[in-house]
């Protein structure tokens, strides 16, 4: 069984992935897969981030139940 990569370690391999693929010395073939590995490792670092998201806008209240955090519309820009 493997172990699933942290967000850390996903964004690290994305980010070696672009810069072999910005260098373009890659043979086609190579450089295709490479592209749809980009493309997932993204899509699966976008999914953390709105997970996160989600759980930092839950705030709880005092008798312990989780609420949507509500932003001072007056302070958003």
């Amino acid at each position: 069984m493997t172990e699933k990569k942290s967000f850390e370690d996903n964004l690290k391999e994305l980010e070696e992935i672009v810069q072999k693929l910005e260098q373009g010395d890659v043979p086609l073939e190579q450089a295709l897969n490479q592209f749809q590995k980009g493309v997932s490792l993204s899509n699966d670092l976008q999914k953390t981030l709105e997970e996160a998201e989600k759980t930092l806008a839950k705030v709880m209240d005092k008798d312990g139940n989780e609420t949507v955090f509500e932003r001072d519309s007056a302070n958003e820009q």
